[in-house]
C-alpha cells in the first residue's frame, strides 16, 4: 500500500471544495485535457445527502466481500481489522475511504457501511465514502459524513474487509492509496496532485464564459441573436 507522499496546502484543498464535482470536471477539461474520459464515476451512486458540500481528500482503498465469511481465524480478523483502520488513520487529511465491492453480480449483498463504520471513519479523520457497495443506517449516519453507494440496503450478511491500500475501481472510476479525490452528490473525480493547485483558476476562467449565455438565456428579453452574440462572447473570454 502506499500514502501519498504529498499533501497539499490546506489553502488548495479548501479552495477546490468550495466547487462542485462537474465544475471541477470543467476545469480539469481545460488543465489536463486528456483526462477527459478518465478518473471520475461513470455509473450512477446512491447519495442519501445531497445537500452536503463538496468533499475533498486523500483516497484510502479497500476490498470487500459480504456473500461469503471471512476464512480467517477470528484472532486474525481483528488483526486485520485494527491494521485497516490505523491504515486509514494515518497519513495526510483529510481523507475519503473508497471501497470497492468484490462480489460481482451479489455486488452490494451486504453493507460495510452503517452506522457504526461512518462514525469510526469520520472519527479517523475522513470526510465520506465512495463505494459501489451497498450502505445502511441513514437516519444514524454519522453528521456531516458524506456517501456516495451503489445502493441501500438493510443487512450487513458475512461483510468484511478482503484487502486495503491497493487499487480499486468504484463506478468506473480507478483509485489507488493516496489519489486525491473530489466528490459531491454527482459523482467523484481524481485530481492529479500536480494540477491541483491549477483547477481553482480554471474553475473560474469555466463559470466566466458560461455567464453571458446563462445570463440571456435567464432574460426576459432572450432571442436567438442574443444567443448567438452570447456564445461568440463567451468564446473570447480566456
Amino acid at each position: 500500500m502506499t500514502h501519498s507522499s504529498e499533501a497539499l496546502s490546506a489553502a488548495v484543498l479548501e479552495a477546490l471544495g468550495g466547487y462542485d464535482t462537474p465544475t471541477i470536471c470543467n476545469a480539469m477539461e481545460i488543465v489536463a485535457p486528456e483526462r477527459r474520459l478518465i478518473g471520475y464515476t461513470t455509473k450512477p451512486l446512491v447519495c442519501p445527502f445531497p445537500d452536503l458540500p463538496a468533499i475533498v481528500g486523500y483516497a484510502r482503498t479497500a476490498t470487500i466481500r459480504s456473500v461469503v465469511a471471512s476464512g480467517l481465524p477470528a484472532a486474525e480478523q481483528a488483526a486485520r481489522r485494527i491494521a485497516y483502520y490505523d491504515y486509514v488513520g494515518t497519513g495526510p487529511g483529510p481523507r475519503i475511504s473508497v471501497i470497492q465491492d468484490i462480489d460481482g453480480a451479489d455486488v452490494g449483498y451486504g453493507a460495510f457501511w452503517g452506522e457504526v463504520q461512518s462514525a469510526v471513519h469520520k472519527a479517523l479523520g475522513c470526510v465520506g465514502v465512495v463505494t459501489d457497495g451497498s450502505i445502511r443506517d441513514i437516519p444514524q449516519w454519522a453528521e456531516g459524513f458524506q456517501a456516495l453507494a451503489g445502493s441501500l440496503g438493510p443487512s450487513h450478511a458475512y461483510v468484511h474487509a478482503e484487502s486495503f491500500g491497493g487499487e480499486v475501481r468504484v463506478a468506473g472510476m480507478t483509485v489507488r492509496s493516496g489519489d486525491l479525490i473530489h466528490a459531491d452528490q454527482h459523482g467523484a473525480v481524481v485530481i492529479p496532485l500536480d494540477i491541483a493547485a491549477k483547477l481553482p483558476d480554471a474553475a473560474e476562467l469555466c463559470g466566466r464564459r458560461e455567464t453571458p449565455i446563462l445570463d440571456i438565456a435567464r432574460s426576459t428579453s432572450f432571442s436567438l441573436e442574443k444567443l448567438k452574440a452570447a456564445l461568440k462572447q463567451a468564446s473570447e473570454i480566456h
